[in-house]
């Protein structure tokens, strides 16, 4: 089975959260943890490693914290996936080639390389704003919107 880490699930839950909120507003680790019931130094590590990778920006000083360094449209679900996990892809040759011995003699790496490409485009075209509105799990597709545009 193929997972995201708990680490990427809450990074996500903790920017869904800061794109449903005022542009400006600053929220500090401390807060979000609290607000969601997780462990302060998960939240805090998760916060530092997204504003190490241009998702967030942080703020010091007595009203410091932690806000959206872009506008939450342009922040995808991919976008957050690599700055958490890394490269999006579904083997090691299809994100670094050459880390694999057997690499020109494999006769399944191309599907492997179009795969990971359609996981990390899908990836790509949901933007953390589409995270804020939940849908419902019955209603989601791989062909699209359904009746309804669920």
């Amino acid at each position: 089975m193929i997972r995201i880490t708990r680490q990427t699930d809450y990074g996500i839950i903790l920017l869904a959260y800061l794109a449903g909120r005022p542009a400006d507003e600053v929220r500090t680790a401390r807060d979000v943890a609290t607000s969601f019931h997780l462990p302060l130094p998960m939240v805090s590590k998760i916060m530092k490693t997204l504003a190490r990778g241009g998702i967030l920006s942080s703020h010091r000083g007595v009203k410091g914290g932690y806000s959206l360094a872009r506008n939450p449209e342009t922040i995808t679900v991919g976008d957050v996936i690599e700055v958490l996990e890394g490269p999006i892809a579904m083997t090691e040759c299809a994100s670094t080639p050459g880390s694999c011995e057997t690499e020109k003699l494999c006769p399944v790496r191309g599907n492997w390389l179009r795969i990971s490409v359609a996981v990390r485009e899908a990836l790509e075209r949901i933007p953390l704003t589409e995270m804020v509105a939940p849908r419902s799990p019955g209603l989601l597709t791989l062909a699209g919107p359904g009746p309804g545009g669920c």
